[in-house]
């Protein structure tokens, strides 16, 4: 009976940590299954250009990771959304400071972003930043 009663408590104990874990929410779920491919990127509604060229290092791939791991184009680092998920932050030792992005649109097909961020080469400029990207 004693062994009964142990093996009840692990099965009890068991399926309330498995009852227990938070289900993914649908828009983590859509941010982190596909692979996204940058589709336009612009500086204040212009291809970046000048001092403004190191975003083009943002093109590419974007994979982010349930683990908050990821890759954005050229950097690599780690991300993750704010508690209501309408904003992602983004962190790389390659920018001095994180990126945070308002989420504008996220289906399973279309990723777009925007941000406003300072130049690393030149502190006293910025620059109102719209990224889109498509599932691949």
């Amino acid at each position: 009976m004693k062994k009964h009663a142990i093996l009840f408590c692990i099965t009890t104990i068991l399926l309330i940590i498995a009852c227990s874990k938070e289900p993914k929410s649908e828009r983590l779920r859509l941010l982190t299954t596909p692979v996204w491919a940058s589709d336009s990127i612009l500086a204040n509604g212009a291809e970046p250009a000048g001092t403004w060229v190191f975003l083009k290092r943002f093109s590419g791939e974007a994979k982010f990771n349930e683990d908050g791991t990821g890759y954005f184009g050229k950097f690599k680092g780690q991300w993750r959304m704010n508690q209501d998920e309408t904003e992602i932050t983004i962190i790389t030792d390659s920018l001095p400071l994180p990126i945070i992005t308002d989420i504008i649109l996220l289906t399973s097909r279309d990723l777009k972003i925007t941000t406003s961020v300072t130049n690393p080469l030149n502190l006293s400029e910025s620059a109102d930043i719209r990224m889109t990207f498509k599932a691949k």
